[in-house]
């Protein structure tokens, strides 16, 4: 069973960073690809940032690419999301998720996903 726990969540003022932690258990990270989504109240969920664990490739959104930095740390079967430059829209629960196979940031790619941690960004 595929566990994804999420840390590092907060309320920042707007241009603050913050860095959010996810640890995976119960799964391999070979081959796979580690990914953060978020969600706001009334809003699709959309994909931020995923990274590859096996050669380390990236890919963000657009509206992220120059803000946010994805990295994983293997041993520890954690991945991070530095996300600096803050504005109001970033506000959303952000969301963990892992897939067997190559990075994409559409949701139905992944099944296995976190509970979730708030990120508030204020003026």
């Amino acid at each position: 069973q595929v566990q994804l726990v999420e840390s590092g969540g907060g309320s920042v003022q707007a241009g603050g960073s913050l860095r959010l932690s996810c640890v995976a258990s119960g799964w391999s990270s070979r081959g796979s690809c580690m990914a953060w989504f978020r969600q706001a109240p009334g809003k699709e969920r959309e994909g931020v940032a995923g990274i590859s664990t096996s050669d380390g490739r990236t890919v963000y959104a657009d509206s992220v690419k120059g803000r946010f930095t994805i990295s994983r740390d293997n041993a520890k079967n954690t991945v991070y999301v530095q996300m600096n430059s803050l504005k109001p829209e970033d506000t959303a629960t952000y969301y963990c998720a892992a897939r067997s196979g190559s990075c994409g940031l559409l949701r139905g790619m992944y099944h296995d996903w976190g509970q979730g941690t708030q990120v508030t960004v204020s003026l």
